[in-house]
């Protein structure tokens, strides 16, 4: 499976998406500055894996600087708000730089060290937060991958289930084997068969070039579809179910994904077919009562039109909202929630 990042004890290895699918090339990041530059130009992209990466962006900013554990503690809290204006609607970049500033304001491991000690003591606890925050994601995919398998069982398709997907939401967004995606692999390697179809995700391209690419390395059938053909497919009742990622879930489940979700989540209604979100709990922001107040980040409008018209000019918001009212589901780490239960999303069981 594509590794998206990987920590080498002196830099910070990322995979290159923007060169996807025609060059694997890889980006040593050695100080937050690249970290910042590979989240802001997509290089690394997908919200678990923006908050990985970020952990180690912050861990950076102090890896090598030779200086008292207060002068530490203020550099990394700088390259953590330094780091935090890279994007605004992925949530998990947020989640992660805060758990960093928490773990440098109490740091448990300095309580019997002084000096030079004190000052490698300091520097081994943010990198182990880091750590912890690159395993967590990884095992929270394999659990959204467990749970999710058994929701696709469970509506009682025969084989290949066929699922739609929109973006990328796999092992290329997250550090382990995604969320959305995660269920087709948990399903692949116990042979369960599926036919996934890939929107295109325009103006990116995220499906065509990343979810394609990543679905055929690990040898599950995937069908590329430019994204205004996806209501022709559940209208014809080619589609079991679709399967999303998050960037922010609101309080109320309001949901913002990549552009466009907005549109499958409304055509999935019309026609019947259950619409699902996959997301670790971490994507989710209690601090919103909806969807109304996630922050829409609005991109270069070269991604949209490279050679400018005269008199023209473009809309390229990179995400939408979808309305908790649209989805049938929110797969977590935790299990399936859906809407009128009693327990609330944060802690769906």
């Amino acid at each position: 499976m594509l590794k998206t990042l990987q920590w080498t004890d002196t830099s910070l290895r990322l995979l290159d998406q923007t060169r996807l699918p025609a060059e694997t090339v890889y980006i040593n990041c050695t100080n937050e500055r690249m970290v910042w530059d590979a989240i802001r130009c997509l290089a690394v992209r997908g919200a678990p894996a923006i908050g990985v990466a970020a952990g180690y962006g912050a861990f950076l900013s102090i890896s090598t600087v030779d200086a008292c554990v207060d002068v530490l503690r203020e550099k990394l809290h700088t390259a953590c708000d330094y780091l935090a204006t890279s994007r605004p609607t992925a949530v998990n970049l947020f989640w992660a730089l805060d758990r960093i500033k928490r773990c440098s304001i109490a740091p448990a491991a300095l309580a019997n060290v002084a000096g030079g000690d004190a000052v490698a003591a300091f520097k081994h606890q943010i990198l182990d937060e880091c750590r912890k925050i690159e395993a967590e994601d990884i095992a929270c995919c394999q659990k959204i991958g467990q749970h999710g398998l058994a929701v696709l069982q469970s509506l009682g398709k025969s084989e290949p289930l066929r699922i739609l997907t929109h973006c990328n939401a796999g092992a290329l967004a997250t550090a382990g084997i995604g969320t959305a995606l995660a269920p087709l692999y948990w399903g692949h390697e116990r042979g369960v068969k599926f036919q996934v179809f890939a929107d295109e995700t325009r103006p990116l391209l995220q499906g065509a070039r990343l979810t394609a690419h990543e679905l055929a390395h690990a040898g599950i059938p995937v069908t590329v579809l430019c994204d205004n053909m996806a209501a022709s497919l559940m209208s014809q009742g080619k589609i079991d179910a679709i399967i999303v990622g998050a960037d922010r879930i609101a309080a109320n489940g309001d949901t913002a994904n990549k552009i466009g979700t907005h549109g499958v989540a409304i055509i999935a209604r019309h026609f019947g077919a259950p619409f699902f979100v996959a997301a670790p709990t971490s994507t989710i922001d209690l601090a919103l009562g909806d969807g109304t107040q996630i922050p829409i980040e609005h991109r270069d409008p070269t991604e949209v039109m490279p050679q400018m018209m005269a008199g023209a000019t473009v809309f390229n918001p990179a995400f939408d909202v979808t309305p908790a009212a649209l989805i049938t589901a929110w797969i977590t780490e935790n299990g399936l929630w859906q809407p009128g239960q009693e327990s609330n999303l944060f802690n769906a069981t």
